[in-house]
C-alpha cells in the first residue's frame, strides 16, 4: 500500500521497533504522520516518504484480538474509506469489528504477515528453522529418544532395563541388580526418558541421608537433571521468611494457605530419615502428588505381617500417591521371602496382597525355572515331562510356539510374559554380566603409636586421628609415612586414597603437597561442586595432573575413577556397603586392570579387627559382597564387642560371619530366578538400542547445528581442544533463546569418550538442555519464520520472484501421547514461482542456500510493500499444493498407531488371564491412548511454518 494513503484509524507496525506493538494513525499533517502505540503507551511522528512502517491487514482465517481481550476469526475484510472492517466470528455469531478496535499487542504467527510487518530475518535464521524442524522430525520418531546424551557408558543391561521400563505407562518396578552394576544409572536413565518424553513432569527421589549428595551429583552430572533438596533447613528458611512478613498475609505453617515446599519444585530430592521424623514433611510430600517416585536402599524398609516400620509406612503412603515407582535394592531376597514380598506389595498392593499366597506362587516359579534352565542348555527335543508342564502353563499356544524358527526361545519368551515377577522385577548379576576386574587386597600391618592410647577401640578407633591434634598425628601416625612411600613407589600410577573424614583428607593432601612434594588433590564435602570438578579434572589429567586424589567418604559417591587401578583405604568404614562403594569407584565394568587395594591398618586396634572381619569373615576385599549388611545385622553384638576390644571375641566373630556369609550366598544362588535374569537383559535388543544411540551421538550433526545456531543467536565459540569448545555470550547475545549458558561461559565437549574422562566439561548431545532449549525456542518463536533473499542465476531473469515454503504437521495433543512417534513433524518443503509452478526438485534447499544472498535491511523494507500482492498469490499456491500431502501422512500415522497399540492391548488382555501382575490400569491406559491418538490424528492439519521470498537479481 502506498504510504501517501495514510488514513486516520488505520493500523500499522514499525519495522525498526516491533516492541511498540500495533500502532494507530492519529494525525496526518503535511508530510508527516503520527501514530499512537497503545501497548507501549507512546506516540511517534514519521516523515511519510520514508516511514519504517508496514500496513497490517489480517487475512481470512486469521485470529484477531480486540482491545477488550475478545478473540475472533476473520471471515471477510471490507475497506471503508481506507479503514478496514473485519467480519469475524467468535464461534457463535459474526461481528463487524473496525480495525480501530484491535488490541495494541500484536503477534504475527503467519509467516507472510511477519514479512509484511517487517518482522523478517536474514537467510541464516530461515536455514536454522528448516534444520531445527528436520532434526526434530528425526529425533522424535527415533526409537532411542530419551536415552541420548547421558554421561554414562553404554552397558547393555542398563540400556535394556532403562528402555524396557521407561516406555511403560507409570512404571512400577524393583531394580535389583547386584552391587556395582549401576542401579542409580538405570534409575537416572528412566527418569530422563520419562521427563524428556513428557510421560512424567514431577519426580521425587527418597534416599538415606548419607546418599543425598551422591544422588544430587549423579542426576546433575550424568543426566542434566536439576533436583532440589528439601530438608529441615528448607523448612527453617520458610519459617524465617514467615517471621519477616506479616503472619496474616503470608501463612507458612498450620493452615490451608500454608506454603508447601514440595509443590514449589518439579524435581525433588529428600532423605527418608527426614520424612520419617517430620509429620509436616510427610503431609506436604503426600499432598504434592508425583508422577514418578524413586526409593533407594529399599531393603532397609522393615516390614512384617506383625509390624511395620515408620520408614516403610511413609514410603507406602507416598507410593500410593505416585503414579510410577522405582525401588532400588541390591539384595531383594537376601533377608527372606517376607522382606522381598514387602517390596513387591509397595509396587502393586492389589497383586501382592497376601504373603502366604506369594510363598505358594514362588514354589511354582522354581518349577518353571528348572524347565527354563533345561530349555537353555538343551538344543534337542523337549522331554515328555517338560512338555506336559509347558502344556499346563501355556495351554494351546504351546503347539503354535513349537512350530516357529526358534521354539525354545519362543517358549521362554512366553513364560517370561505369563508367569513370575518378571514384569515388576529386574535383576542382573555380576556372574551373568561379567567383564569385572580382579580385586587384589594388599594389607600392611603397622604398629599403633602411643598418641592413640585411649582412642584405639570402638567406632572412634576406626579413625583415631580425629581424637588428637593434626600436627601430632601427621608426625607420629605410621600410616602417613607409609602413604608417602607407597605413592613414591607407585609413581606415576594414579592412586585414589579414601578416608572417612573430610578433616583427615584435607590434612593428608596438605601434607603430601607441601611437605612430601607429591602432586595431589583433595576431594571432600566442604568443596563446592565446581571445586570438586576441578579436583577431579586435575586428577584425571594424564600429563600434568595429580598423582593422588585424597577423598573423604564422599569420594565413594558416583564419580568414575576407573582410569586408576590403585586404591588406598587409609581407614576402614564400619559399614560393609560403604566399603563396597569405595572399591566400586574403581571396580567397574570396563576396568582393564587388576585393582590393587592397599590397606594400612594399625595393629592391636579396632582397625585390625575390622580388617580381619572384612577379609576373613566376609571376603569383602577380593569379591563383591552383597551379603555384608545382612551378616552384620546377624552378628551385630559380637562385632560391637570385638571392635571395642573384647578379649577372645574376634576369632568367633570371623568364624560366625564366614558361616553366615556362606549360608546367605547359597540362599541367593539357589533363589536366583532364571526367568528374571533372562528378562533383565535381552542382549540383541540392547545392542540395537546402543547402535542407535551411538549413531546419534557419534554424528557431527549436533555440533554443526549448534554452531550455526550460536552464530545467529550471538554466542561466541572459541576452540578449546579436540572435540571441545568454550561458549560465551557475545555482543549480540539472544539470552532468551539459549538456556544453561552462564555469563562467564562454559566449556563443552561433543565427544562421549571425553565426557566420561572429563566430568568438568558439559557433554553436548541432542538431549542436552542447551540444545533442546534452542530447538524449542526456534519452533515456539518467530525466528526464521520469514526471510528475504536475493538470487543470481542465468536461467532466471532479474526481478523473478520465488517462494520457498515450509509446512509441518500441526496436531495438538498432550505430549505424553508421544504422537510424533507415529505422526512426526514431517517437514514439507515447496518452492514455487508466481504462476504456482513447483520447483522443489530443480532447486533443493541445500543448493538454494549456496546460491542465496542476504539483502540489506533498508533495501528489503522498501521491496516488501512492492511485492506484497505476488507474495499473497504464492502463499495461496503453496497452500493448495500442500493439501494432497496431508491425508497420506494421516493414514500412515493411523496405521502406525494401530500396529503399536493394537497388538499390545490384545497381548495384555490375554496375559492378564494367567498373570495377575498385568494391571487393569495398564490395559485401560493403552486403550485410552489408542482412542486419544486416533482422535488427535484425525484433527491434524498442515501449518505454514516459514517462508523465504527470493528475488532474482
Amino acid at each position: 500500500m502506498d504510504k501517501s494513503e495514510f488514513v486516520i484509524g488505520q493500523r500499522w507496525v514499525s519495522h525498526s521497533d516491533t516492541a511498540l506493538g500495533l500502532g494507530i494513525v492519529t494525525d496526518i499533517s503535511g508530510r508527516r504522520v503520527t501514530l499512537g502505540f497503545p501497548a507501549a503507551d507512546e506516540e511517534r511522528t514519521y516523515a511519510i516518504d520514508n516511514a519504517p512502517l508496514s500496513r497490517i491487514i489480517y487475512q481470512l482465517g486469521e485470529e484477531i484480538q480486540t482491545f477488550d481481550g475478545a478473540h475472533y476469526v476473520v471471515r471477510a475484510v471490507e475497506d471503508k474509506g481506507g479503514v478496514l472492517m473485519y467480519h469475524a466470528d467468535d464461534g457463535e455469531d459474526i461481528h463487524q469489528i473496525s480495525e480501530v478496535k484491535l488490541s495494541g499487542s500484536v503477534n504475527f504467527s503467519a509467516p507472510h504477515q511477519r514479512l509484511f510487518a517487517g518482522q523478517f530475518d536474514r537467510n541464516g535464521a530461515f536455514r536454522l528453522r528448516v534444520a531445527t524442524l528436520q532434526h526434530l522430525d528425526r529425533l522424535r520418531a527415533s526409537p532411542v529418544g530419551g536415552l541420548i546424551g547421558a554421561r554414562t557408558q553404554h552397558l547393555p543391561h542398563q540400556i535394556y532395563i532403562a528402555h524396557e521400563v521407561a516406555k511403560r505407562h507409570a512404571p512400577r518396578v524393583l531394580l535389583a541388580d547386584e552391587v556395582g552394576l549401576g542401579k542409580t544409572i538405570e534409575a537416572g536413565l528412566i527418569l530422563h526418558y520419562q521427563l524428556h518424553t513428557g510421560r512424567a513432569r514431577r519426580a521425587l527421589i527418597v534416599v538415606p541421608d548419607s546418599l543425598i549428595h551422591q544422588w544430587l551429583v549423579e542426576m546433575l552430572r550424568r543426566f542434566n537433571l536439576r533436583f532440589s533438596i528439601i530438608d529441615q533447613g528448607r523448612y527453617d528458611a520458610l519459617k524465617e521468611e514467615e517471621n519477616d512478613v506479616d503472619s496474616l498475609v503470608n501463612h507458612i505453617f498450620g493452615d490451608d494457605d500454608a506454603v508447601n515446599p514440595f509443590e514449589t519444585e518439579q524435581l525433588v530430592l529428600c532423605s527418608l530419615d527426614f520424612l520419617a521424623s517430620s509429620e509436616q514433611a510427610q503431609q506436604d510430600a503426600l499432598a504434592a502428588g508425583w508422577d514418578l517416585m524413586v526409593v533407594d536402599e529399599a531393603h532397609h524398609l522393615a516390614w512384617s505381617p506383625e509390624a511395620v516400620s515408620t520408614e516403610y509406612r511413609v514410603v507406602e503412603e507416598l507410593s500410593a500417591a505416585s503414579r510410577g515407582l522405582l525401588l532400588l535394592t541390591a539384595t531383594p531376597e537376601q533377608v527372606g521371602v517376607a522382606s522381598h514380598f514387602a517390596r513387591l506389595r509397595l509396587l502393586d498392593p492389589a497383586r501382592f496382597h497376601d504373603l502366604e499366597t506369594f510363598r505358594k506362587e514362588e514354589q511354582q516359579y522354581e518349577a518353571i525355572n528348572e524347565v527354563v534352565r533345561r530349555l537353555e542348555s538343551n538344543d534337542a527335543g523337549i522331554s515328555s515331562d517338560d512338555r506336559k508342564a509347558l502344556k499346563a502353563w501355556l495351554g494351546d499356544e504351546l503347539d503354535e510356539l513349537l512350530t516357529g524358527e526358534d521354539p525354545h526361545q519362543a517358549i521362554i519368551d512366553a513364560l517370561l510374559d505369563r508367569h513370575g515377577t518378571g514384569r515388576v522385577l529386574f535383576r542382573n548379576t555380576r556372574a551373568a554380566i561379567q567383564g569385572f576386574p580382579e580385586r587384589r587386597p594388599m594389607p600392611d600391618a603397622l604398629p599403633c603409636p602411643a598418641i592413640y592410647e585411649g582412642h584405639a577401640w570402638g567406632l572412634a578407633g576406626l579413625s583415631p586421628e580425629q581424637s588428637v591434634a593434626e600436627e601430632q598425628w601427621l608426625a607420629d601416625d605410621p600410616r602417613v609415612a607409609w602413604l608417602e612411600k607407597k605413592l613414591a613407589s607407585l609413581r606415576p600410577a594414579k592412586v585414589v586414597v579414601i578416608c572417612a573424614q573430610a578433616q583427615t583428607a584435607m590434612a593428608l593432601e596438605h601434607y603430601l603437597q607441601l611437605r612430601a612434594g607429591i602432586r595431589s588433590a583433595a576431594f571432600h564435602e566442604h568443596l563446592s561442586l565446581v571445586e570438586r570438578d576441578r579436583a577431579a579434572a586435575y586428577f584425571a589429567d594424564s600429563e600434568q595432573g595429580a598423582q593422588a586424589l585424597i577423598c573423604s567418604e564422599i569420594g565413594s559417591e558416583g564419580r568414575n575413577f576407573q582410569f586408576s587401578h590403585h586404591l588406598v583405604l587409609f581407614d576402614l568404614p564400619a559399614n560393609p556397603d560403604l566399603l563396597e562403594q569405595r572399591i566400586g569407584r574403581l571396580d567397574r565394568i570396563g576396568q582393564t586392570e587388576t585393582i590393587d587395594i592397599h590397606i594400612p591398618y594399625l595393629q592391636g586396634t579396632a582397625q585390625e579387627v575390622q580388617y580381619r572381619w572384612f577379609q576373613d569373615g566376609l571376603n569383602a576385599f577380593a569379591e563383591s559382597c552383597a551379603v555384608g549388611v545382612a551378616v552384620q545385622d546377624k552378628v551385630q553384638d559380637q562385632w560391637q564387642r570385638a571392635i571395642e576390644g573384647g578379649t577372645g571375641v574376634v576369632d568367633n566373630l570371623v568364624a560366625h560371619s564366614a558361616e553366615e556369609a556362606a549360608r546367605l550366598r547359597t540362599l541367593l544362588q539357589n533363589g536366583r530366578d532364571a526367568l528374571i535374569e533372562l528378562n533383565s537383559c535381552r542382549r540383541d535388543v540392547a545392542d540395537r538400542l546402543i547402535d542407535g544411540i551411538e549413531a546419534e551421538e557419534g554424528s557431527a550433526q549436533v555440533r554443526d547445528y549448534m554452531i550455526e545456531a550460536f552464530d545467529i543467536l550471538g554466542v561466541d565459540v572459541e576452540d578449546h581442544s579436540d572435540h571441545s569448545d568454550v561458549l560465551r555470550p557475545g555482543e549480540h547475545y539472544h539470552a532468551g533463546h539459549v538456556a544453561e549458558l552462564p555469563e562467564d561461559g562454559v566449556t563443552v565437549t561433543w565427544s562421549r569418550q571425553q565426557a566420561l574422562e572429563r566430568e568438568d566439561l558439559s557433554f553436548m548431545s541432542w538431549e542436552h538442555p542447551m540444545v533442546t532449549g534452542v530447538m524449542d525456542s526456534v519452533t515456539s518463536s518467530g525466528l526464521g519464520k520469514a526471510a528475504l533473499a536475493s538470487l543470481s542465476v542465468k536461467a532466471l531473469p532479474p526481478g523473478t520472484l520465488l517462494m520457498e515454503a515450509l509446512f509441518t504437521v500441526h496436531c495438538p495433543a498432550p505430549e505424553s501421547l508421544q504422537l510424533t512417534r507415529y505422526l512426526p513433524v514431517s517437514p514439507l518443503r515447496l518452492l514455487v514461482d508466481v504462476n504456482g509452478k513447483e520447483l522443489s526438485a530443480a532447486l533443493p534447499h541445500d543448493r538454494l542456500n549456496e546460491l542465496c544472498s542476504n539483502i540489506r535491511r533498508k533495501t528489503a523494507q522498501a521491496i516488501v510493500p512492492q511485492i506484497r500482492p505476488q507474495v499473497e498469490t504464492m502463499v495461496d499456491h503453496v497452500e493448495r499444493l500442500s493439501e494432497p500431502h496431508l491425508e497420506p501422512l494421516k493414514e500412515q500415522a493411523l496405521a502406525r498407531v494401530d500396529a503399536s497399540f493394537g497388538p499390545e492391548i490384545r497381548r495384555l488382555e490375554a496375559l492378564q488371564v494367567v498373570n495377575p501382575a498385568i494391571r487393569n490400569e495398564e490395559i485401560d491406559f493403552f486403550r485410552n491412548q489408542l482412542d486419544a491418538a486416533r482422535d488427535a490424528i484425525g484433527r491434524a492439519s498442515l501449518a505454514l511454518e516459514g517462508i523465504r521470498v527470493i528475488v532474482t537479481a
